[in-house]
C-alpha cells in the first residue's frame, strides 16, 4: 500500500501537539512539512511548539517553516487561559537541544512542494486559523488546488461557538482568511466544535489510559495540564475536549467518520456578533450550491482507541 503524502499547517498549542505527534506516528502517512501561523499563541511559540512536539514523538522530523505571524486583516488574539502561557502547559518543555525551524517561509514551501508532486496525491491538514492557506491560494490559486484534500479543524459544526455563541476560534481568528479559503473552490472538509464534544471528550479514565502510555501519552496529558484545569473550573471534572486530534483522526483515519456531508456555506465577516462564524445552510434555504463537507460526528470509541495505539508505538 502507497504512503500517503501530507502536509499540517498548525498554530501549535497543547492539543495541535497530540494531532502532530499522531500524525508522525501514523505509518500510513508521511507528513512532508509543518508550517506554523499565529492562533493559540505566536508564531514563533507555536513553531517551538512544534520542535518540541517532534522531539517528544520520537519518530521522523519532517521540517518546519514559520508562517504568517498575524491574521489578515484583524489583530491576533491567543488562547493563553486554554492551553497556558507558552501553549504548552506552562511546564517547562523546551524542543531537543539543536532543532530549530527551517530555512523558508511556510506559505512558499508548501506552494513548492505541491508544485513538486503530481496532483491529487498531497493532503492538507489544517489544525488553526486559515492565514497561511488564504496567502497561498493569493499567490496560487492553481497550485494548491494541485492538493488533494483540505481538511480543517474549524466552525462551530451545527452546535455552539467557544469564542462566541456562533463562532469558533480558528474561524473567528481569522475569517477574512477562511472566507477565502471556503469560496476558493477548494475540496474542503471542516470538522465542527459539535464532533469533539460529547463521547469524543476524553474523561478521567481515557486521560488516565493515556498518561499511562509513557513516554508519548505522558506528554500529551501533561502539555495539556492547563486546558485540563480550564475544565475542572468550569465542569468541576478533569476533561479534555480534543479539537485538533479529532480532526487529525478524520484526516488520517476516514474510517471513524459517521456523518459529514456538503452544504452550501459561508463566513461571516460583517462587523457584527456573527464575525467568525461558518453559516451553514443545512435546509438549503437560498439556493446555493454545496461548496464544504461539514464533520459533525465521529465514531468516538474507534477515534480513541486508534490515538492510543499510534501513542504506543
Amino acid at each position: 500500500m502507497s504512503v500517503r503524502k501530507m502536509i499540517i499547517d498548525t498554530d501549535c498549542g497543547s492539543d495541535d501537539a497530540v494531532a502532530i505527534a499522531m500524525a508522525v506516528k501514523e505509518s500510513a502517512v508521511e507528513v512532508l512539512m509543518i508550517s506554523t501561523v499565529v492562533g493559540n499563541t505566536s508564531m514563533s511559540q507555536g513553531t517551538i511548539n512544534t520542535l518540541t512536539t517532534l522531539g517528544y514523538a520520537n519518530s521522523y522530523h519532517p521540517p518546519v517553516y514559520k508562517g504568517c505571524k498575524r491574521p489578515l486583516m484583524q489583530k491576533p488574539f491567543y488562547a493563553y487561559e486554554t492551553h497556558g502561557d507558552d501553549g504548552m502547559g506552562d511546564i517547562g518543555l523546551m524542543p531537543p537541544r539543536g532543532a530549530t525551524a527551517a530555512d523558508g517561509h511556510g506559505v512558499i514551501k508548501m506552494l513548492e512542494i505541491l508544485m513538486a508532486h503530481e496532483p491529487n496525491t498531497i493532503e492538507i491538514v489544517c489544525l488553526g486559523p486559515l492565514t497561511n492557506i488564504a496567502v497561498a491560494i493569493s499567490l496560487s490559486l492553481e497550485v494548491v488546488h494541485r492538493a488533494k484534500s483540505i481538511t480543517i479543524m474549524g466552525s462551530a459544526g451545527f452546535g455552539i461557538g467557544n469564542v462566541s455563541p456562533v463562532a469558533e476560534f480558528n474561524i473567528r481568528h481569522d475569517a477574512e482568511a477562511a472566507k477565502i479559503v471556503l469560496d476558493s473552490g477548494l475540496p474542503v472538509t471542516f470538522v465542527g466544535w459539535d464532533a469533539c464534544l460529547g463521547d469524543a471528550i476524553f474523561d478521567e479514565d481515557d486521560i488516565q489510559r493515556l498518561r499511562a502510555i509513557k513516554p508519548l501519552g505522558e506528554f500529551m496529558i501533561d502539555c495539556n495540564k492547563s486546558l485540563i484545569e480550564f475544565n475542572e473550573d468550569r465542569f468541576d471534572r478533569s476533561i479534555l475536549d480534543f479539537a485538533d486530534p479529532v480532526a487529525m483522526a478524520v484526516a488520517l483515519w476516514p474510517e471513524v467518520v459517521t456523518q459529514c456531508d456538503k452544504y452550501p456555506c459561508e463566513v461571516d465577516v460583517s462587523n457584527g456578533p456573527g464575525y467568525g462564524a461558518l453559516v451553514i445552510d443545512r435546509n438549503n434555504e437560498f439556493g446555493g450550491e454545496p461548496n464544504a463537507y461539514i464533520c459533525t460526528q465521529v465514531d468516538a470509541k474507534l477515534y480513541k482507541e486508534k490515538l492510543f495505539h499510534v501513542a504506543s508505538l
